[in-house]
């Protein structure tokens, strides 16, 4: 005989929400396909969250849960700040309709406010003032974003797929007339071991020294 079916609850509701908006991205959250993924009728999903408004503030607070908080009492706060950025790009890759969202929820759930202030623990515990805690927080937040959005918007995901597109280009391209592209797809790209991911580190890193640089 077929497994009970589990109750229904708040978090079940939202875990369905993140595999609706995985799949279709954010647009795709309504009351109907969440209850849909769920194998129930809409007007069950009432019982444990209100309306649309209460799914989308849940799943921007289930992303923000998800993302390891750094911890302040433990060694370089640049160290705590570049395991808490991996951590994060790690899961918005995952979810990367969440970046639109995060920012526009008006009622932050327990989960964003512990991780925000999490951040900001670090930062000032490293001598930040709180103005530059802010431009902080603002840098190193709009520079993970942008790379979760450009990494997913690529149209390579592995070095096999990085050679087949530069090797396509590179056949097109008039080399003479574009010298210095030609270079980079050359010399840099189809290199062995060429790894673009490697990208967002070292340009975290040069975030991290100048701000270094400024909180002195």
């Amino acid at each position: 005989m077929p497994p009970p079916r589990q109750p229904l609850s708040r978090d079940r509701v939202l875990e369905a929400a993140i595999r609706v908006a995985d799949r279709g991205g954010v647009e795709a959250i309504t009351m109907r396909r969440v209850a849909q993924e769920l194998g129930v009728e809409a007007m069950s999903l009432y019982h444990h969250v209100p309306n649309k408004d209460a799914i989308l503030d849940g799943v921007v607070d289930a992303v923000f849960a998800a993302i390891e908080l750094p911890d302040a009492e433990r060694g370089d706060w640049r160290d705590a700040i570049r395991h808490r950025a991996s951590s994060a790009r790690a899961v918005l890759s995952r979810h990367s309709w969440a970046l639109g969202l995060m920012d526009s929820r008006r009622n932050p759930g327990p989960a964003t406010l512990r991780h925000h202030d999490a951040v900001l623990r670090v930062l000032r515990k490293a001598g930040f003032t709180v103005p530059m805690a802010a431009h902080a927080v603002s840098l190193i937040d709009s520079y993970i974003a942008g790379s979760v959005l450009q990494e997913a918007n690529l149209p390579v995901t592995t070095p096999d797929e990085v050679e087949e597109v530069a090797g396509g280009i590179l056949e097109r391209l008039p080399a003479d007339e574009l010298p210095y592209l030609t270079e980079m797809i050359v010399d840099h790209a189809l290199q062995p071991g060429y790894d673009h991911t490697s990208e967002f580190g070292y340009g975290l890193d040069l975030i991290l020294d100048a701000l270094e640089a400024r909180r002195e």
